[in-house]
């Protein structure tokens, strides 16, 4: 299974590239798929490549959505693939 993340961007760098974070976790990105990103901007991520950009409101509705899962899922040994 694969999923896409709304990520933060941080830093802009050379060569289409970005510093993203998702819960205090950055990660370097690739954004040669979009085209006036900023910094602040929250982006869909997905296999290290930022696929369209996100409304703030809705990229943080999503955070807090995994969050509550990942709240849910724990104690659960079905939720960790056990």
């Amino acid at each position: 299974m694969c999923l896409a993340l709304p990520c933060r961007v941080v830093e802009l760098r050379a060569n289409d590239l970005a510093l993203v974070e998702v819960d205090g976790v950055g990660r370097e990105i690739s954004l040669a798929l979009l085209d006036d990103v900023a910094v602040g901007d929250y982006v869909i991520v997905h296999v290290g490549y930022a696929l369209t950009r996100l409304d703030t409101d809705e990229a943080e509705k999503t955070l807090a959505l995994f969050a509550e899962l990942a709240e849910a899922a724990e104690g659960d040994p079905l939720a960790a693939g056990a």
